[in-house]
């Protein structure tokens, strides 16, 4: 009865490692998706950089949107005052052909 004893004892000591043994194969997959949660990770990690500059670049646009209608209102404005100085000056110049037209027609010019 001892010798029955020994040698399963002695087949499970001296037995070479299977290949597919169930731990293995479960470590295995744990380190593919410990792999693909770390890649998964960098890319999200790229995506967050990403839309972290579109933020940015969107925030100055913004910025040079609100600074340009600023400038432009600036622009509408001084435009408008050169639109009438203008005005002002065709008045000025009309009156002022209007006189000499006076002057010359009362002293035979």
């Amino acid at each position: 009865m001892r010798l029955g004893y020994t040698l399963p004892m002695y087949a499970l000591k001296h037995r070479p490692p299977l290949q597919d043994a169930p731990i293995e194969a479960a470590t295995r997959r744990l380190h593919a998706a410990l792999d693909a949660l770390n890649d998964a990770l960098d890319r999200r990690r790229e995506t967050d950089r990403h839309q972290e500059a579109l933020a940015a670049q969107l925030h100055a646009m913004g910025n040079d949107r609100a600074r340009l209608a600023a400038e432009l209102d600036l622009a509408k404005a001084d435009a408008g005052q050169v639109e009438e100085v203008g005005r002002e000056i065709i008045r000025r110049l009309d009156v002022a052909m209007g006189t000499i037209r006076d002057v010359l027609a009362t002293h035979g010019g």
